[in-house]
């Protein structure tokens, strides 16, 4: 998959961190069938963000994305094409991350998210907009919360990456 972006901030070594968690994670832009895209706000940090997340022990990236998209968007999706990926150095966590990003659309019904403890108490809510708003919630950058600021950089790249591909595939 093709890198669009090291995010690394802190001017991280990234030849010197052997003790550092590294996480695989799954993304996903999701276009609902009125054109809309699914992304998660996160009222209680201020910011807006992509489903996905951090792939599983026994999980490939695809299972883990569908699982992502299936517990926080409460959908079924149909991946369309790769975007990209990101990786962030995030040194007061030492974490080193990849995440993998794919253009889909819903393929089922929208029923609830199945957010988990920590989700539901930094305010997780399903917001459905067109694509014009969904850049604009992604670059707000107003958020002082640690991951967030990560998350915003991340998640606006690869949103204007997925568009780029949407618009190529005429979808």
């Amino acid at each position: 998959m093709n890198l669009l972006k090291t995010i690394n901030p802190e001017k991280v070594d990234e030849n010197n961190i052997p003790d550092w968690e590294y996480r695989k994670a799954a993304r996903a832009v999701v276009f609902d069938n009125e054109g809309r895209i699914g992304l998660l706000n996160v009222s209680g940090k201020d910011y807006y963000k992509l489903p996905g997340g951090g792939v599983e022990e026994g999980e490939d990236i695809k299972t883990a994305l569908d699982r992502e998209c299936e517990e926080e968007l409460g959908v079924e999706i149909e991946v369309l094409t790769e975007v990209g990926s990101i990786i962030e150095y995030r040194a007061k966590w030492k974490l080193h991350q990849t995440s993998y990003c794919f253009l889909a659309r819903t393929s089922s019904d929208k029923n609830a998210p199945n957010f988990t403890d920590e989700e539901r108490s930094s305010g997780f809510e399903i917001v459905w907009v067109e694509p014009k708003e969904a850049l604009r919630l992604l670059n707000l950058k107003k958020t002082s919360d640690y991951e967030g600021k990560f998350i915003e950089e991340r998640d606006f790249c690869l949103l204007n990456e997925a568009l780029k591909s949407r618009a190529s595939l005429g979808k």
